[in-house]
């Protein structure tokens, strides 16, 4: 059984600010199956990741990189469209060095 998008949303932002880093709801989807995209911001180095669930080839959730720039305004650009397509989809922003961390999933170039 799957959580609903709003708690698995929460129990990210949870895991983020137990180990000392922030994290925040910057759009909020359909709190019961909206996608999720979670974008992870390094302010010392100024790189910023975007990632987004899927399904890998054996069936296993895993996350992957959507945009391979690095840059926030590329990031950002892709969120927007993502949005007008999809208006119940989530965007959680991580601010910390190496948030795929916070993924209890694995991700795609792990």
């Amino acid at each position: 059984m799957r959580l609903s998008s709003d708690i698995w949303v929460y129990a990210l932002i949870r895991r983020v600010e137990l180990a000392g880093s922030f994290a925040t709801v910057a759009r909020k989807g359909d709190a019961r199956g909206g996608a999720v995209l979670v974008k992870t911001l390094d302010r010392k180095t100024g790189r910023t990741n975007l990632w987004s669930e899927t399904v890998g080839g054996d069936g296993e959730t895993l996350w992957m990189r959507p945009v391979t720039s690095e840059a926030e305004a590329d990031v950002d650009a892709y969120v927007g469209r993502a949005a007008r397509i999809d208006p119940d989809i989530w965007v959680v922003e991580i601010e910390d060095a190496d948030g795929k961390r916070f993924f209890t999933e694995p991700t795609a170039d792990s």
